[in-house]
């Protein structure tokens, strides 16, 4: 049986992004509830490598890496050139399709150009993408109020109408985190 990754590649990545993530926590569903950030990247991998078992002529080794790594960019001082260094240019390329542009202010704006970007990568990154959605819709933080529930569910569906061909198991996944979303909603 060979391995369908290098596990020494992965665990390398999974070993980055918890060193540029360390410190970093996001909030949870109950009032004052803070989660280490490692949880959301440890979900959204759980999510693609889920869809990798499914899905035919998967790129397993891209979407897992790009999963791990997926906000570094965004949110980190690692550098694309060292994503590239490491990992090589075609998973730099997804993360940095991922990642949304500081050059851009505009919320909507900065979302459309980073789903064109993402449109141009393989299926994998558009599948990351859904799988970072998905687990973004189990709860919201406690912090958010109506309006940025009811907007973070429009730009769910703009995210599903957009990139749901990249993968039919978490498009439908996303589908249904869209429609249970509305009990977050009043």
């Amino acid at each position: 049986m060979t391995n369908p990754w290098p596990i020494d590649a992965l665990q390398d990545a999974w070993q980055l992004a918890t060193r540029m993530h360390d410190g970093q926590k996001y909030g949870g569903s109950n009032p004052g509830e803070q989660i280490e950030y490692m949880n959301h990247i440890g979900s959204v991998a759980f999510e693609v490598l889920t869809a990798a078992a499914i899905e035919k002529d998967f790129d397993t080794h891209l979407a897992i890496h790009c999963a791990i790594l997926h906000d570094t960019l965004e949110d980190t001082a690692l550098t694309y050139d060292e994503i590239a260094n490491q990992f090589g240019s075609v998973v730099a390329e997804g993360v940095l399709a991922l990642t949304k542009s500081n050059a851009i202010a505009d919320k909507q704006t900065k979302m459309l150009d980073s789903l064109a970007r993402i449109k141009k990568q393989p299926k994998e990154v558009w599948a990351v993408k859904m799988a970072d959605r998905i687990t973004n819709l189990y709860a919201p933080p406690f912090y958010w109020d109506n309006e940025k529930k009811k907007a973070y569910k429009a730009e769910a569906l703009l995210i599903y109408d957009e990139l749901k061909d990249g993968s039919h198991y978490l498009a439908e996944r996303l589908a249904a985190k869209i429609e249970a979303y509305q009990r977050f909603l009043k």
